[in-house]
Parts: C-alpha cells; sequence; structure tokens
C-alpha cells in the first residue's frame, strides 16, 4: 500500500480507538425513517454526495505507537451498503436495529456502514453505522444538513470535504492556546466587565501588577476546576453498575410534539433540556435496586457530551463542513432521592446552570485527547477518571427544526445513539427533529433487560409536569 496520503489522527479522534473495548464498541448509530427511499436512489445519492468527504475512503490503522489515516487501496461502496427487503413490522424493526448494533464493522475497511430496508412498515429504515474516530454527533449532522436539502427539489449546493494532515498545525495552535489560555482568559474577564476594566498605567506599574492579579485568580480558578473534576465521587454501586455483558438492545419511541416540552419549560421557568434530562432521572430512579435510606445518600452522574467548538480559538476551529471530534463531556448529577417531579427539576435546573460557567467539558476533551498517547498499561486507570463517575450517557441531538429530504424522499424520523465509553452500560438519546423529539435507549443486557419500560417511564414523567398538555 503507498502511504503518501497517509497522516496521523488528530488526538481528540485517535482517543476513541484508544479507549474501545471488545463488549463496548465506540460506534455511533443513525437511524432516518425515509418515505419512498430505493435502493437504486440511495446508491447513486452515495456515490455523487456522501463519498465526495475524503476521509470516508479511509480508514485508521495502528501503526506504533500511533494511528494513521490510510486510503482504502480496494475501496468498493458495494462493501458499505446492505439492502434488506423483509417487512419489518415496527417491532421487528427495533430487533432488527438491535442486532445490527451487535454486529462488529470490519477492522480492514473503512469503518462505516448503512443499512437500508425500503420494505419496512411506515417507510423505509436507513441505519449508518460509524467509528467515533471519524466524527462526533454534531460533525455527522453538518454532513446530514448538507446533504439533505429541505425541498425534495433541491439539490445539495455545497458539500465534500478532503483529507489533509493537519497534525502540525493543530498540535502547534493546541500548544499556543493552552500556553495562553489563563492570561485569555483574564483579558476576557476583564473585557466583558466581570471585575471591570483594568486600571490605566501611571508609570507604577499599577497596570501590569492588576494583570498579574487577574491571571493569577484564573489560575488558582483552573487548578480549582481540575481538582474538582478529579475529585468528584464516583457513583454508587446500583443496577446500574454491573459487569457488561457485550450485548446490546435498543429501542425508540414515537415521536412527540415538541410544543408539550415547551409549555412545560414556560409553566416551571426551566429550559427543555431541563424537562428532559429531569424525565430521564425519574426512570432512571427505580432500575437502581436502592431504596429507603440508601437512596437519600445515592449518587448518580449522568454523562452529558458537550459541543466546545465555539470555545476553541480560530487556529483550532475545523472547517465548516468537516468531520472530527470536538465536545467534551460534564458530569451531571441526577437527583435520584427527588420524591416529586419538580423537585428532580429544579435540583437539575440547578446543577446545569452551574456546570454551564464550568471549564469542565473543555479538561475533558483535553484529558480524553491524551489517551491514545498513554502506554496501555496506565489507560484504563485514566479511563477511570471518567467513566466511573458516571452510570448513564445522555446526549441531546438538535436536529434541524424544519423536514428535510434525503435523495428528494422525505425524513419522517431521526434518531442518533452514542457510545458509553468505559463500563458505562447505559445510553439516552434525546433527538429533535422537524417540530418533535424521541427518546431513544440503548442498553447492555446485564443492565436493562427491557429498554422500551425504560423509555415508557420517560415518557410517563412528562405527564406529571405543570404546562403539560
Amino acid at each position: 500500500m503507498s502511504h503518501e496520503q497517509s497522516h496521523l489522527l488528530l488526538p481528540a479522534d485517535s482517543a476513541w480507538l484508544a479507549l474501545e473495548k471488545p463488549e463496548n464498541p465506540m460506534t455511533i448509530t443513525v437511524m432516518l425513517r425515509v418515505d419512498g427511499l430505493t435502493a437504486p436512489r440511495f446508491r447513486e445519492f452515495l456515490r455523487v454526495y456522501w463519498m465526495a468527504w475524503e476521509r470516508f475512503r479511509f480508514l485508521p490503522v495502528k501503526r506504533a505507537p500511533a494511528w494513521w489515516w490510510e486510503p482504502d487501496p480496494v475501496f468498493d461502496l458495494k462493501h458499505h451498503l446492505d439492502v434488506v427487503l423483509d417487512r419489518f413490522t415496527p417491532d421487528e424493526l427495533q430487533e432488527w436495529v438491535s442486532a445490527r448494533l451487535n454486529q462488529p464493522l470490519a477492522l480492514y475497511r473503512p469503518r462505516w456502514k448503512f443499512w437500508l430496508a425500503p420494505n419496512a412498515e411506515g417507510g423505509a429504515a436507513l441505519l449508518l453505522r460509524m467509528h467515533h474516530c471519524y466524527a462526533d454527533g454534531l460533525s455527522l449532522l453538518g454532513v446530514f444538513e448538507r446533504l439533505c436539502p429541505p425541498s425534495p427539489q433541491q439539490h445539495p449546493a455545497i458539500y465534500g470535504a478532503s483529507e489533509t494532515a493537519e497534525l502540525s498545525r493543530w498540535t502547534a495552535a493546541a500548544t499556543a492556546w493552552l500556553a495562553q489560555l489563563v492570561a485569555s482568559e483574564a483579558a476576557q474577564e476583564g473585557s466583558i466587565g466581570e471585575a471591570g476594566p483594568a486600571p490605566r498605567d501611571t508609570g507604577q506599574g499599577q497596570s501590569a501588577g492588576w494583570w498579574l492579579e487577574r491571571a493569577a485568580q484564573k489560575s488558582l480558578k483552573l487548578v480549582h476546576e481540575v481538582s474538582e473534576f478529579l475529585v468528584e465521587p464516583e457513583d454508587s454501586p446500583s443496577d446500574l453498575k454491573r459487569p457488561l455483558l457485550g450485548r446490546r438492545q435498543c429501542r425508540w419511541s414515537e415521536p412527540v410534539a415538541l410544543d408539550h416540552f415547551q409549555s412545560v419549560a414556560r409553566a416551571t421557568n426551566v429550559t427543555i433540556n431541563d424537562v428532559l434530562l429531569s424525565c430521564v432521572a425519574a426512570a432512571v430512579r427505580s432500575r437502581l435496586g436502592i431504596a429507603g435510606d440508601a437512596l437519600d445518600d445515592a449518587v448518580l452522574h449522568a454523562a452529558v457530551p458537550v459541543d466546545i467548538r465555539s470555545r476553541l480559538p480560530d487556529d483550532l476551529q475545523p472547517e465548516p463542513g468537516t468531520l472530527g471530534n470536538y465536545f467534551g463531556t460534564v458530569f451531571v448529577p441526577l437527583p435520584v432521592d427527588g420524591e416529586s417531579p419538580l423537585e428532580r427539576l429544579y435540583r437539575i435546573k440547578h446543577e446545569t446552570r452551574r456546570l454551564k460557567k464550568s471549564w469542565q467539558p473543555g479538561i475533558a476533551w483535553g484529558l480524553a485527547a491524551t489517551a491514545s498517547a498513554i502506554p496501555e498499561p496506565w489507560r484504563q486507570p485514566v479511563a477511570d477518571v471518567f467513566y466511573r463517575k458516571a452510570s448513564a450517557v445522555v446526549s441531546n441531538v438538535p436536529g434541524t427544526p424544519e423536514a428535510r429530504y434525503i435523495a428528494g424522499c422525505r425524513i419522517t424520523e431521526q434518531m442518533f445513539w452514542v457510545p458509553q465509553a468505559g463500563d458505562i452500560g447505559l445510553g439516552v438519546s434525546i433527538v429533535s427533529y422537524a417540530g418533535q423529539i424521541q427518546f431513544g435507549v440503548v442498553a447492555d443486557e446485564a443492565i436493562m433487560a427491557d429498554p422500551a419500560d425504560f423509555l415508557a417511564d420517560c415518557l410517563s414523567e412528562l405527564q406529571r409536569f405543570p404546562g403539560w398538555s
């Protein structure tokens, strides 16, 4: 194989390969329900539009001590699309999708694949599984937004991206950013008036002294944030913290109108995200296997992905339409001991407001990016810093407010499932699209026998809030 086009993966991308475990693959799953999509239409769509992203022809290859992108010398699109002609009922479709989640991707080809079931009841089902090293959920959303216009007569206008080596530029920019982080944060704090404007320099060094004081305060804040992140208590032992079997099931709910969530949010003066997390907390509460006084002392976190693109300096910003991983993680304490829906809701509101001001997402992103550079024997302790602090992953995927079309066919539903790293065996996905919201669950069989009951509990919690209509 020629290595002329080969180049190193960026640290934030290779981290997902370094942290992968056989029983918990780091794979994103996307499911679309599409009216009238046929195999010939979709094959042409892939050939013309999807393959415009050059990375989809590359596969990650381990060449000690690092991972490299290398072009697949025998790439053939037919290896990346299976067409299944079964007339799946809704229940059969959920079982079929679950089986695909347990089907490993080939390691000797680019690690992504589509399945199309054009005859499924209720419209064609299109499933994509892709290793997280290629892109995060927002990158994939960006791809679909470019390729799926809001009109069946409209063709994608701007799409595709070349695959180029960026490690040296990225490393230099990251080093400069980290070196300036404290000073730049101090300057920003002064500029927005939080600490008042900098005093004028009278020739006796007052201005320099002011900036040194502000920088020192920011340094202390950074040390404090890192310390808080590292000493955050681990989750209590529960039925959600069991050794994984490596067999997963997924389920998804019927769409619920976004207006219902907006009504609850307005009536209770919280955000829609607070409402969604509160529903998850209620459903988790009854599955911990903890009761009585022990529940009052229970600690349980949800690992919530947070986009950090807006927090990065210009030199680290990804180009529009490119692939990659640019999110950190916050660990949101879930009030599983809360006795009422409103108590749980307002406690979650308090925690999310606190974490919005935190540097935790950027810290988590930076720590995760070091995973591939850490020797194998030390990697698990570093992973434990993250993943022993949570019992579930909860992702909130914001889709487009209007309906979209793929290959001229209307997308009626959109669902994402993100991987659960470490020993986490429960993932909850909340996806908004075209004025509706859906809940999705993926769970290891050791953690949850029937994810459908968990979904039902999430939805029933909604109806207990003021403002539900």
